[in-house]
């Protein structure tokens, strides 16, 4: 029978993190392990972990520095290479969601032959309270997209409401310089080694507060997110191997990169705009029409006439 490794990130997490160890107890299928990495917490995050220890099959390890959350999980799923054998399965778990109970029971056993798996979630607030019942339709997140689309920054796998093969675990590891999130490096990895798929069930409640590290807080300045888009895009290209990237989307991808590259200087760049058109469907998520011709529009352009029109920063 295969066992399942959870590997949990914290950092600074006791305003929730009860109540996320609290529904790993109670699953009904319960974990074999429980790999916390905190994150150089200053708070009573570790006091937190260490009382559950009794109930659940806890490994808890401290960074002496905080390396930020892709880092936590990079270094939690290298941690789990010691405690897992082929065949077993992969959990990850962030520290303010709760699980339903029957999160690993589910995934378990609709995994089948893909090497990953994920499900929707619930969306709640700081006190618990259900605001959304979908967080794939409020995200407007599709269940299956194309691999362009996660080279152009779309991701559809949220890594809390998925389960893994650890098979991956070799080439997922290690995680490159330029992923600044995860989850997407892992849905591609699967996405190139088998598929993903997804199921509709709400496997999770997802709590959105005001000090998510990821989801349900405000877009970055322009500059930023250019900035991490060109490093993201560098990185798919130093990877093209491990991504077994076709020559069609490595052209997509230096593509992006110099449009990319492009906008953080020059102000407007119209002919780049039959391009975007071209590949609208796999630049931006589903949208409305008069949505999608502004997102066209604006893709071409640059930062320094955005920062003259709109104050972008």
């Amino acid at each position: 029978m295969s066992h399942i490794c959870i590997v949990l990130a914290t950092y600074n997490g006791e305003r929730f993190l009860k109540e996320m160890l609290q529904s790993l107890e109670i699953q009904t299928r319960p974990a074999d392990k429980i790999i916390a990495i905190d994150d150089a917490s200053q708070d009573s995050s570790i006091k937190i972990l260490e009382s559950f220890k009794d109930t659940l099959p806890l490994e808890i390890f401290k960074q002496a520095k905080n390396g930020g959350h892709c880092k936590a999980f990079a270094t939690g799923l290298e941690y789990a290479r010691q405690f897992t054998q082929p065949g077993d399965l992969i959990a990850l778990a962030d520290q303010d969601d709760v699980w339903k109970k029957d999160k690993l029971e589910k995934l378990e056993k609709e995994i089948g032959e893909y090497p990953l798996i994920f499900g929707d979630a619930e969306i709640i607030d700081k006190d618990g309270k259900i605001i959304h019942d979908s967080w794939r339709k409020q995200a407007l997140i599709q269940k299956s997209i194309p691999l362009k689309a996660q080279i152009a920054g779309i991701n559809n796998v949220t890594g809390c409401l998925s389960l893994f093969k650890v098979e991956l675990l070799d080439k997922i590891l290690p995680i490159p310089e330029g992923v600044t999130v995860h989850d997407c490096w892992i849905a591609m990895i699967a996405e190139r080694n088998g598929g993903i798929k997804a199921i509709d069930d709400a496997v999770v409640q997802y709590r959105l507060h005001d000090s998510n590290a990821v989801g349900g807080r405000p877009a970055p300045a322009m500059s930023k997110t250019l900035a991490i888009q060109e490093r993201w895009l560098q990185m798919i290209l130093a990877n093209t191997e491990r991504l077994a990237l076709t020559p069609d989307e490595i052209h997509f991808t230096k593509h992006l990169l110099t449009l990319t590259q492009k906008r953080l200087h020059k102000n407007f760049l119209p002919s780049e705009i039959p391009w975007i058109f071209a590949n609208k469907n796999v630049l931006f998520n589903k949208v409305k029409t008069f949505a999608l011709i502004k997102k066209i529009f604006f893709t071409a352009i640059g930062l320094p006439l955005a920062k003259r029109i709109w104050k972008k920063s």
